[in-house]
């Protein structure tokens, strides 16, 4: 094929020559100079159809958007669905899934349930990032605890999760049941502030038969820093075929009781001042 240009007139020669260097990995720049090719009409006839190779492709940014884009079409999603969720423009989708098959027309009731789900699952996402600052912020507006606030901390936290007497039953005994570790981390923070010695608690897990059973048992004896000896055989609750139990997965790990021996005294402390506590805020300024 004669070119117009004299230096082209061997057209197909040249060719061949640059198709050669192009798969021999060499760059357009490269094949210009090494055939005193000036013409870029010309360059890029000869090169028609052959790929650039890899070393001279430079990293796009939105290479890993153009994989997602076209995943999603793959999917079914509209252009309109893939830039909500990628934020970039209609026109760049078009170019990169243009090759793809369209997806079927989905029922208008189908689509408006999907566009719902979506929106939905968006509101979702921001009520827990929402939720998440709230906590954080109220977490740090606590800060450090002093010696009293703990101690009024500690006397109503036993007063509602701990064991109690009853007019027709006094045992005056102190014991505590959680399954929360944050509750049995404050509780014997507590009990260190009043003096009471590690070696006369002793704890017993309560936990479902079919849980994890040594895991769970591990599990406390890391929390509260004591090793097998202090703790009763575990209580193991029966499972009722009957009923379909919620409390399980990797985070159940039953609950934990920490019992003080020789805590009669102890007891009526936390009873008075869970009374003076009572007296304190109901009274008349």
């Amino acid at each position: 094929m004669a070119h117009s240009y004299g230096k082209y007139a061997d057209f197909e020669g040249l060719r061949e020559q640059a198709v050669a260097l192009r798969r021999a990995g060499l760059s357009r720049r490269q094949i210009r100079d090494r055939l005193h090719v000036d013409n870029n009409d010309i360059l890029n006839r000869l090169l028609e159809g052959e790929p650039a190779p890899e070393w001279t492709k430079r990293p796009n940014a939105k290479d890993d958007l153009r994989a997602r884009a076209r995943e999603l079409r793959l999917e079914g999603w509209t252009y309109d669905q893939i830039q909500v969720e990628l934020g970039c423009s209609k026109s760049s989708i078009s170019l990169w899934v243009r090759d793809l098959p369209k997806p079927e027309r989905r029922d208008p009731t189908e689509q408006a349930k999907l566009a719902a789900r979506k929106r939905w699952g968006h509101e979702l996402a921001v009520r827990d990032k929402e939720r998440q600052r709230t906590k954080e912020a109220a977490k740090q507006a606590v800060g450090k605890l002093s010696p009293r606030e703990l101690f009024l901390v500690g006397v109503s936290l036993y007063w509602a999760e701990g064991g109690k007497d009853k007019p027709y039953d006094r045992r005056e005994n102190v014991a505590f049941v959680n399954s929360d570790p944050g509750m049995i981390q404050v509780f014997l923070a507590w009990l260190d502030l009043l003096g009471v010695e590690r070696e006369r608690l002793r704890y017993t897990v309560m936990i479902h038969e079919n849980a994890d059973v040594a895991g769970a048992e591990q599990y406390w004896a890391d929390l509260v820093g004591d090793d097998s000896s202090v703790f009763n055989k575990t209580t193991l609750k029966k499972h009722n075929p009957k009923t379909v139990r919620k409390n399980v997965g990797d985070n159940y790990r039953g609950c934990l009781v920490i019992k003080v021996l020789k805590g009669a005294d102890l007891y009526r402390r936390i009873e008075g001042s869970w009374c003076g506590i009572v007296g304190g805020a109901t009274a008349a300024d």
